[in-house]
């Protein structure tokens, strides 16, 4: 075989490459994303609370319980979504303190007078810097947070039963028991 004639199939093994990048990258789930943080504390903030805006917590209020830290917003159509259950886990006891993210203050509080509280409490991160220090891309996003205030696990969407159930409550339980 001539030397041209081998150059006709570069174009066929490029395309076989991309391929299999292509082909290996719709197998993955975009939700499993790990997280840059895993295993480390949550970042240090300082933010407002939403009810009320004079007082201002820190990572302090994460240490002591496992807690769920849900990052979410009023402009975020599967927060909404996700919303009425996270008001059962915190009636059945789950702590979860919610980062209402790059919102308008108003809306969140309409918000909560309308669906309803499942936070212990709310911080108020107008600018988005606890979002940008967690790697927050997209919203809502969940950590589970160790009585030590250390990030053991991230999810990206909803929380929901069968993520609940399957995921998240086997880590919950795990953490509670140590």
């Amino acid at each position: 075989m001539n030397k041209q004639r081998a150059l006709l199939f570069i174009p066929l093994i490029i395309f076989a490459v991309l391929a299999a990048f292509f082909w290996r990258g719709l197998s993955l789930n975009p939700n499993d994303m790990p997280s840059a943080l895993l295993n480390k504390p949550v970042p240090k903030f300082s933010l407002p609370r939403l009810v009320n805006q004079e007082e201002f917590r820190n990572e302090k209020i994460l240490q002591g319980k496992v807690t769920l830290l849900n990052v979410w917003s009023t402009t975020c159509v599967t927060c909404r979504e996700e919303h009425a259950f996270l008001n059962e886990l915190n009636k059945q006891g789950m702590h979860i303190v919610g980062v209402d993210h790059k919102d308008d203050t108003a809306d969140a509080k309409r918000w909560i007078a309308e669906l309803g509280n499942p936070y212990d409490d709310i911080v108020v991160d107008e600018e988005g810097l606890l979002g940008l220090d967690l790697g927050v891309f997209g919203l809502p996003e969940t950590y589970v947070i160790d009585k030590q205030g250390v990030i053991r696990y991230k999810h990206i969407g909803d929380v929901n039963q069968k993520v609940w159930t399957e995921t998240i409550l086997p880590i919950v339980k795990a953490l509670e028991n140590k």
